[in-house]
This record gives C-alpha cells, structure tokens and sequence, in this order.
C-alpha cells in the first residue's frame, strides 16, 4: 500500500511520486481528475511495473483546510467500485465503431 503524498506543483501536474511503507518511490502519470461528492479523484497510470496497463485511483484528502492537501488510497470497496465506475464510464469507455457506422 502507498502511504499519502503530497500533490504536485502546477507545473509538475502530470506525473505524481508516492512513497510506499518501505521508502521506495512510485511514479504515475495522472489521467484524469473527477469530482464525485464533492470528494476529488485521480485516475492514474504507474510508470513503472505495470505490464498489464492497469491504472489506479486514489482520493485527495484535505489535512488542515483546502492548502494542505494529500492523495490517500480508497480503502473502502464498495466506494473504490462506484468510483472505478463512473471514472470508466466518462474517461475510458471506448466508442463501438460498427454500431455508430450503423446509425449514418
């Protein structure tokens, strides 16, 4: 599990380094940012060791007021799958070709 990390300066927003509970340090490219709730989500692709092409979410907690911010894992299931929902479904659903042809 990777412990909360602070989030990037502007000029730095694309990719993230978290640290895990060993020191050793993670990169991931942010795809995309969704607001559910009034909770803020990353969607976010591991730079390295990621054969498979899977991408994480994690949430942006707020420690002391909106200037201190950190990314935390999202711990609970049933919150993760709602959010992997509606995160796949406006980010990363893929058009079906034949079916939009048919339509013309």
């Amino acid at each position: 599990m990777l412990d909360e990390k602070k989030l990037p300066e502007e000029e730095d927003a694309g990719v993230v380094t978290l640290t895990d509970d060993d020191g050793k340090e993670y990169q991931f490219e942010i795809l995309a940012e969704k607001e559910i709730d009034g909770v803020v989500y990353y969607a976010m692709y591991p730079l390295e060791d990621n054969e498979k092409g899977e991408y994480v979410i994690m949430k942006v907690e707020s420690d002391n007021g909106e200037d201190d911010v950190s990314l935390v894992t999202i711990d609970d299931d049933d919150e993760y799958e709602r959010v992997a929902d509606i995160i796949e479904d406006e980010f990363f659903s893929e058009i079906d070709i034949d079916k939009s042809t048919e339509d013309k």
